[in-house]
């Protein structure tokens, strides 16, 4: 499994940003795919997941500005990241889970919510 995000860049406090990531590849093995997040000095957290039957989660640090979403059609998983703060600035990484439950990662692609 291939993850390829796209969207990251700098926007200021209070504004919205939506990031995609594009999977390919063995597509068919993925359960769940989810966004984590790693600010500077800190460890990677997780921000949202999404199960195949759309079942989501989210950090309670995003909850109610977040949004997660997939478009199976288009194999493409959505972050839409609403009322953004500064400590949303962070590198964002995209993760799918396959059926042996190993983990793939994208590379990462900074939001830098700065006035």
């Amino acid at each position: 499994v291939q993850l390829q995000p796209f969207g990251g860049g700098l926007v200021q406090p209070g504004r919205f940003l939506r990031l995609s990531c594009a999977a390919s590849g063995n597509i068919f093995r993925i359960i769940s795919m989810g966004w984590y997040r790693q600010a500077p000095g800190k460890q990677r957290e997780l921000v949202a997941t999404i199960t195949n039957p759309g079942r989501t989660n989210y950090a309670d640090s995003v909850k109610g500005r977040f949004t997660i979403s997939r478009d199976n059609a288009k194999n493409t998983m959505y972050l839409q990241m609403n009322s953004l703060k500064p400590e949303d600035t962070a590198v964002y990484y995209c993760n799918a889970v396959v059926l042996t439950r190993t983990d793939y990662w994208g590379q990462g692609t900074l939001v830098t919510v700065s006035s």
